[in-house]
């Protein structure tokens, strides 16, 4: 079943579930094969009615990455739109879920346990409501908050929260408009400019996970939009 997919990533992935400490060794192979993938994940909902809404900037994300980085998505694997590549000599592997948003798990879960990657391999994109229009938040890991698509991968994943999230802030919706209309629409002009400059911005920071870490990443992208929430104001975008 793994087929081509497999066999040009086996060299790359550990044969543990969990990465453990290996003592150094000169041979190249040996080296390669302790290189464990990463997984990023965008989280959406699928076909032409949703796109450009607030609730799918996590396949922006992900598009325009790959994008950046020569990367197809046009595979389905695991009721995904997936695709592959390198990156400073990390495998790097892309998935925006078909499942619709509140499925997402049925097709993540399966996708990090058929490559067995531990869940801080992973890292997942959505939008957050939590956090002003176009502010980005990289998290190791966390609970869902009101997030229905986070919470199904946590479901798939055993319960488990460890794993990374780039959240992606698209503010409240105002009033007493029901949430779940609100990130159904899409955004206005100044809106979706904040939106594409965030992504923008998040291409570099999931360039900077894959080469230093998420951790590293974290704490050096964190300040960055520390002072860009301050600045930022929660008006209808």
């Amino acid at each position: 079943m793994r087929g081509k997919l497999w066999t040009r990533l086996a060299p790359y992935i550990s044969k543990r579930h969990i990465s453990t400490s290996q003592t150094s060794s000169t041979s190249f192979a040996s080296s390669c094969s302790a290189i464990q993938p990463w997984l990023f994940v965008g989280l959406g909902n699928p076909g032409e009615k949703y796109q450009c809404t607030r609730h799918n900037v996590g396949f922006d994300m992900i598009d325009m990455f790959a994008q950046s980085q020569g990367i197809s998505l046009t595979r389905h694997h695991f009721k995904a739109l997936f695709g592959e590549g390198m990156i400073e000599g990390v495998p790097v592997l892309l998935a925006k879920p078909q499942t619709y948003m509140n499925l997402s798990g049925e097709s993540v879960g399966p996708l990090a346990a058929y490559y067995k990657l531990p869940l801080n391999r992973v890292l997942v994109a959505f939008d957050d409501m939590d956090l002003p229009c176009g502010v980005l938040r990289l998290q190791p890991k966390g609970g869902y908050g009101r997030h229905n698509g986070v919470k199904s991968l946590i479901y798939h994943f055993r319960k488990n929260r460890e794993f990374g999230r780039l959240r992606i802030g698209i503010g409240r919706p105002p009033g007493q408009m029901d949430p779940k209309a609100f990130v159904l629409q899409k955004f206005n002009r100044t809106g979706r400019e904040r939106i594409d400059s965030a992504i923008q911005e998040g291409v570099e920071i999931l360039k900077l996970v894959v080469s230093k870490g998420l951790t590293e990443a974290a704490r050096s992208s964190n300040m960055d939009q520390k002072y860009k929430h301050l600045t930022s104001h929660d008006l209808q975008l």
